[in-house]
């Protein structure tokens, strides 16, 4: 790396001030200045990246693998394209993690699981070949619980992984390695997956953005034992980070017949203002109730939005007393679906809850699964006519704080089930249309919570351009990990 010091350049109208032993802290439009204009080389960038993995993982267990010789020789194969002026994309060099979920060629993925038998892929999923062909360093595969079933993340093969605000708090899941990574600065992209909030959740206990697409942006292959409520999404530090990666990732491939035949609109970031966009705040989740400090910082964010000329109204979602049940069905046969995967002579390796889920699933019959699917039309229908009276739909992220590690719902709560205090996040898996989390502040204990924007399908650069407007709009609302990262020595 090189050596401390501050430096000022410029790229175009950009003016720059780097300090450079926080190359971690950079976001990827400065990491592309620096690299254009020779201030910087992808070799320094993706050093500095491991060096944070290691610390993140040392502390945070976020990490299931971290590829040093791989990042390196694509961090100076990079280097070289930049000093010939043919960089592959806007993400060319950027150091990015990929959650154990992913087939990555020549790396095994595990799941988090004892009955994987680690070999290496031969293959890159879709998502993954997009994000190599543009350049992007892989330097890493981050922490999710088993199969991705639940949102929190620990797993029978790697353990607890901490949330880095406080380290005896999850930082949520499914994608929680990722979250606590991004929230680090160990990598600037990292590629989640979403189920029922599996990115929205670790963004919003960790503090950072969470993206779930539409559902069909971005291709999914292999098939999720839990069908189409299943999406890939982007969480990094900024919204202009995210719309980088989404940029890259969106697009159609033929292994993913849940895709549409047509391409969706390309993602940009367009000028956006508050001034009479129709926002419908769903303040009441589908089961249990909102924090005091959650609602009190959403309450607070909107009453900024209809000073900036917004209007406010309050709603409920369509058929919103039926949506856990209808969500079950889905889940927790596919948690029934993803044993039959698994020889039955490994299933005493599996995380208990695992197979709990999997025994509520088998108890539903066909005909209860094919119901659950046209009540989901139903609803899936009213939603899109629900945000043609709405430009977006606002809630929490998450209904509660961040809690114990080793629990799959809080201790004090009468969740019967993580399903239970995640009814801000699945409703949006079953109707399909991209939805974020933007950090919207800290509770007393110093905890993140996060504020969810919902539009419509198809509408991915909306909700990236109104959270871009967001994050500008109201600064003080962000919370950024800065230097050594608060809590890290807490563990």
């Amino acid at each position: 790396m090189r050596s401390k010091r501050k430096e000022a350049f410029e790229y175009g109208n950009l003016r720059m001030d780097i300090d450079w032993p926080d190359l971690c802290e950079l976001d990827s439009a400065t990491l592309l200045a620096a690299y254009k204009s020779r201030h910087l080389s992808p070799v320094d960038v993706v050093r500095a990246a491991l060096d944070r993995c290691i610390k993140v993982q040392d502390a945070l267990n976020a990490f299931t693998y971290i590829d040093f010789d791989g990042a390196l020789t694509a961090a100076k194969a990079s280097e070289k394209r930049w000093r010939n002026g043919k960089p592959l994309s806007l993400i060319d060099g950027i150091p990015t993690t990929l959650k154990d979920i992913f087939h990555v060629e020549g790396w095994s993925v595990r799941y988090g699981s004892m009955t994987t038998p680690g070999t290496p892929n031969n293959q890159d999923a879709p998502s993954v070949s997009r994000l190599r062909e543009a350049g992007a360093v892989f330097i890493g595969q981050t922490a999710a619980p088993e199969y991705s079933w639940k949102t929190v993340t620990d797993s029978p093969a790697f353990g607890v992984t901490r949330n880095p605000w406080d380290p005896t708090c999850t930082p949520g899941g499914s994608s929680g390695g990722a979250a606590v990574a991004a929230a680090c600065g160990a990598g600037v992209l990292h590629l989640g997956t979403d189920g029922g909030g599996s990115i929205r959740i670790p963004a919003s206990f960790t503090g950072v953005f969470g993206l779930k697409p539409s559902h069909g942006r971005v291709p999914v292959y292999p098939p999720s034992s839990f069908g189409t409520v299943a999406h890939i999404g982007p969480i990094t530090r900024t919204v202009a980070d995210a719309a980088a990666m989404l940029r890259v990732l969106s697009g159609r491939d033929l292994r993913d017949w849940t895709q549409p035949p047509m391409a969706f609109p390309n993602v940009s970031l367009a000028p956006f203002t508050w001034r009479g966009k129709r926002i419908g705040y769903w303040r009441t989740p589908c089961i249990g109730n909102v924090d005091g400090q959650v609602a009190t910082a959403i309450e607070a964010t909107l009453v900024g939005l209809e000073a900036a000329g917004a209007s406010v109204t309050e709603m409920r979602l369509p058929y919103q007393d039926e949506l856990l049940e209808m969500y079950n069905r889905h889940w927790y046969i596919g948690a029934a679906n993803l044993l039959t995967s698994i020889s039955t002579r490994n299933h005493a390796n599996l995380d208990p809850g695992l197979l709990r889920a999997a025994t509520v699933g088998r108890r539903y019959s066909g005909v209860e699964r094919l119901e659950a699917e046209v009540w989901r039309n139903r609803y899936g229908s009213a939603m899109d006519n629900l945000l043609s009276d709405f430009d977006f739909i606002m809630s929490p992220s998450v209904p509660i704080l961040p809690f114990e590690v080793g629990r799959d719902v809080p201790r004090s709560s009468d969740a019967k089930s993580w399903t239970e205090w995640c009814s801000f996040s699945f409703p949006i898996n079953l109707s399909q249309q991209p939805a974020c989390s933007v950090p919207c502040g800290l509770s007393k204990e110093g905890l993140p919570i996060g504020l969810q924007i919902i539009g419509s399908r198809g509408a991915d650069s909306d909700v990236l351009s109104a959270a871009l407007c967001y994050e500008r709009a109201f600064p003080d609302r962000l919370i950024r990990l800065k230097g050594a990262w608060r809590g890290i020595g807490a563990v």
